[in-house]
């Protein structure tokens, strides 16, 4: 407990104090207070309104390429996010089925309010987790220290720690055509917070994001859409989704499992596309939009353009694909998936009409564009503490993320640490050879971001080991260490271990015509399914699948990891001045602008730029060593062997 004393200043201190307190209630917000609470400290999250905790401001949706697999580690680590969007998911499907495991990713399509309140009722149900509705408009600091927030109506609060995740809230406005006006969101005001933070001496930045339109689905022409149906048998995240077997009392959960099945009744989504009307339409309207007019400030996220930009960039593109995504299994709002746009409401209205399927839609919400600020996340160590105040943590898109998941990570990395320090513990810190959450904090604290970051598959060197499906054997038990995981899902956890050694086991000792399943594994042209019956059932298909997977790849990983080591071994592998990256066939558009531009010496340089991933790493080191250029020699003494290194 804190000395309240040393609030004599404030008009009202709360009686409580607390060792944990979480600003924001968005998707990093969540995870950190349920985080805090579970390690055992107590924990007040407090939030501008109580109505709109886990709100989905954009896309009601889960998961998705890299995504997906950040939310498996979310839950291999006791977070809430997996399990919530099975519990309230209307369509689920795996990317990239057909292609390697490593880039295989679940995504899901939430119903958006049951994802909301559901997510609101465990928070509400937390032991150790307080819940109030103010809006934090100063973090207190007395003698360098910290103790305490204090909120615009003069309450205060005392706390150890606090881990700020006010998403797009910070001094945010929003913007339609010539209109702008405060706000983190529509119908949701903005705060100041940012003010005090840059006063204690935080450098402050300026991102922008933006969102789509909302269309009543009672005027879609769905007949002149193409419909997408989810995976049937449905993907899950939770990887003890069998939890919701037994909740089905509870009025926000849709789904749930009965026996062995895991029943969902799916919605589909519909895909159309633009057409050249659609562009013209935009072409003509940009003075209007204020992304073109200036107005707009703040750097956009390059992975998620708005409509005008795509128009505007690839001018060459005849159409671009719409997804037509239902918010609900009890509304009729449609997410309109590829449009984001701050065009005025004429102009939206106007360019849907010229979309097959749309040309009668009426908007239930316009689209928008929201600048806000962040903090260059160089500022922090990789516990997500801030350097600059010892016990203030930073998560979500305050440090310059995009994307629910990416926040949520942060969230749960920030709130464990923010916990395990009022604690006198160890910090909780992954390398990022084992998660894509350490790939994504690693980034950040050391590269920072000069847009809003987005996870992909290409930014882990280790990607091939890193699949969604093993999320838990990489986590788990680092999460039972320190309290994130408690004791009957652990047991499940080492019951499934049990299953795996079990299953490797009768494939190394198992012989089908003279050779080891385990090496029939690594053929393409044999599966599980080839499996004689009395094998097979051995143990479960899940866990024959993984088995598998793990047989079939390994020598892709060992091979991934042996050129990882060598390209650390040639950091200082010289890149000529003035290389054309042009000529080097597989690296992307942003990789070549960002190299021309910066022109960096060494391949270690190029690897420190913000944006460049360790993929393009790769593809320029093999491309140096093929061409075998008299000028691409090391900088340094060359290496002759691996154990030279």
């Amino acid at each position: 407990m804190l000395n309240h004393k040393r609030f004599m200043d404030s008009t009202f201190t709360l009686p409580t104090s607390y060792d944990v307190v979480v600003v924001g209630s968005g998707h990093a917000g969540i995870e950190a207070a349920l985080a805090s609470a579970r390690i055992g400290c107590r924990t007040l999250m407090l939030t501008q309104n109580l109505d709109t905790i886990g709100q989905m401001s954009c896309n009601p949706a889960i998961g998705g390429l890299a995504k997906g697999h950040i939310v498996r580690e979310i839950d291999a680590m006791g977070g809430a996010m997996g399990l919530n969007a099975d519990a309230t998911g209307i369509q689920f499907r795996l990317l990239n089925r057909t292609k390697g495991p490593s880039v295989r990713a679940p995504r899901a399509q939430c119903d958006k309010k049951a994802y909301q309140f559901r997510m609101k009722a465990i928070l509400e149900a937390t032991e150790n987790l307080d819940i109030k509705q103010s809006t934090v408009s100063r973090i207190v600091v007395k003698n360098g220290e910290l103790v305490g927030v204090e909120t615009d109506l003069g309450l205060r609060v005392a706390s150890r720690s606090v881990v700020i995740t006010s998403g797009t809230f910070l001094r945010g406005l929003l913007h339609v055509g010539e209109s702008s006006k405060p706000g983190g969101r529509m119908a949701d005001a903005s705060s100041s917070l940012s003010e005090n933070l840059r006063q204690l001496g935080f450098e402050v930045g300026r991102f922008k994001t933006g969102t789509p339109c909302r269309l009543n689905g009672r005027s879609i022409d769905f007949s002149r859409c193409a419909i997408q149906l989810g995976d049937e048998p449905p993907p899950t995240f939770a990887f003890a989704a069998e939890e919701l077997s037994d909740r089905q009392g509870e009025i926000f959960t849709l789904n749930s499992f009965h026996g062995d099945k895991f029943h969902v009744e799916q919605l589909p989504c519909w895909i159309t596309a633009t057409t050249p009307g659609t562009h013209e339409i935009i072409r003509t309207n940009l003075h209007r939009s204020p992304l073109y007019s200036g107005r707009i400030k703040g750097t956009g996220p390059r992975y998620c353009p708005s409509i005008e930009d795509k128009v505007v960039k690839f001018a060459d593109k005849a159409s671009h694909q719409i997804f037509l995504e239902p918010e609900g299994r009890h509304t009729q709002e449609y997410y309109v998936n590829g449009i984001s746009t701050s065009l005025p409401y004429d102009v939206q209205l106007a360019l849907l009409h010229t979309i097959p399927g749309l040309e009668h839609a009426q908007i239930m919400r316009p689209g928008y564009a929201v600048e806000y600020d962040y903090f260059p996340p160089t500022q922090l160590f990789p516990t997500l503490e801030t350097k600059l105040v010892s016990g203030l943590y930073f998560a979500g898109q305050v440090n310059g993320t995009s994307g629910y998941e990416e926040a949520a990570a942060q969230g749960l990395i920030a709130g464990t640490n923010a916990a395990l320090k009022v604690q006198g513990r160890s910090p909780f810190i992954l390398d990022r050879r084992v998660a894509y959450t350490a790939v994504l904090i690693d980034d950040l604290v050391t590269k920072g971001t000069e847009e809003p970051y987005r996870m992909f598959t290409s930014r882990a060197e280790d990607r091939l080991f890193l699949r969604h499906d093993n999320a838990d054997q990489r986590l788990t038990e680092r999460a039972f260490s320190i309290g994130l995981i408690g004791m009957d899902r652990y047991a499940l956890f080492q019951k499934k271990l049990s299953l795996l050694e079990k299953g490797r086991s009768a494939a190394i000792g198992t012989k089908i015509r003279g050779v080891p399943i385990s090496q029939l594994f690594k053929r393409p042209d044999f599966s599980v399914q080839n499996l004689p019956l009395e094998v097979l059932s051995c143990v479960p298909v899940a866990i024959w699948e993984v088995v598998e997977t793990d047989f079939k790849y390994e020598g892709y990983a060992a091979r991934q990891s042996q050129q990882n080591r060598q390209l650390e071994c040639r950091q200082e592998q010289a890149i000529p001045d003035g290389l054309d990256y042009s000529r080097i066939i597989g690296l992307r558009s942003e990789t070549r602008q960002k190299l021309a531009a910066f022109r960096p010496t060494s391949l270690g340089q190029a690897g420190r730029i913000s944006g460049i991933t360790p993929a393009d790493v790769v593809i320029i080191s093999i491309w140096l060593s093929k061409n075998d250029l008299e000028f691409n020699r090391p900088t340094q003494r060359p290496f002759t062997t691996m154990s030279e290194c």
